[in-house]
């Protein structure tokens, strides 16, 4: 089983590798931050390709030194969306350049990092259930946690740019890139491989994560895997959700995230080329 899901985390980044192999224009290299990246350049289902340097997804940023924040001030930040609950916030708050206005998203996060949300969080690792397939296909608080993503992309000025973030910079800002992309006309499997490619970028910090969670739970390898692997079933089950209730991912995008038909082709117009 734990050389399975060896193989399984070799595997991933390959399966992401138009996005890794193109790492030195798509990833932002920071002291303080991991899995900082440009989701711009992806081609769309029309011929086009997603506009560099507009939109831009990461894991935490408490950490950033002095020089990190003002390689951020020249990417021309203006919003940067965080995703993470109170609990988070408070144990490490962002640390953002002058440009950027930070706008809280705490919707289904709210009790991550406290105590009694860990150790429930441990005893079903501890039965083999990560609980993450649970958490991408529970649709409840994806509008109150993504539509104003979305109204702050129709809003944002031309010469400005958009971050947006959790702790791990896989989960919640995983979801909010392939509802990004998707709306923007990038197919599917291009959206699971820049998913897919969280592998590759958070490697050396999935390993130390893994070794830790072995150590301070008592959780087998296999399992801590499970955790902190960004699983193409974890992204489809979002989709599968999502067309299981309203059918299309369009539909879905038009009445819980806003994007009517004019929205829509605003979007595109602003962030395809």
């Amino acid at each position: 089983m734990i050389k399975n899901w060896l193989l399984v985390l070799i595997i991933l980044p390959i399966v992401g590798m138009a996005q890794v192999k193109d790492s030195a224009l798509r990833e932002i290299k920071l002291q303080g931050a991991i899995n900082f990246r440009d989701i711009g350049g992806y081609p769309t289902r029309d011929g086009g390709h997603v506009r560099w340097g507009k939109i831009y997804r990461s894991a935490a940023l408490n950490n950033l030194t002095p020089d990190d924040l003002q390689k951020l001030q020249r990417l021309s930040l203006a919003v940067v969306a965080d995703f993470r609950g109170p609990y988070e916030v408070k144990a490490a708050p962002d640390r953002l350049p002058s440009s950027a206005m930070r706008i809280s998203l705490p919707a289904g996060s709210e009790s991550i990092g406290d105590s009694i949300f860990m150790r429930n969080m441990v005893q079903q690792m501890m039965k083999g259930d990560s609980g993450l397939i649970g958490f991408y296909s529970d649709l409840t608080p994806f509008h109150a946690r993504y539509e104003p993503v979305f109204e702050e992309l129709l809003t944002l000025n031309k010469d400005s740019a958009l971050l947006f973030h959790c702790t791990a910079g896989k989960d919640r800002t995983g979801i909010a890139a392939a509802l990004i992309l998707y709306a923007l006309g990038v197919d599917e499997q291009t959206i699971m491989s820049d998913y897919a490619a969280t592998n590759y970028y958070r490697g050396a910090e999935n390993k130390r994560a893994i070794a830790g969670m072995m150590k301070v739970y008592g959780l087998s390898e296999a399992t801590a895997m499970n955790m902190m692997a960004a699983r193409e079933d974890y992204l489809k089950a979002t989709f599968a959700a999502i067309r299981n209730k309203y059918g299309t991912v369009d539909i879905y995008l038009e009445k819980e995230m806003g994007l009517d038909k004019e929205k829509l082709t605003k979007l595109r117009s602003l962030y395809v080329e």
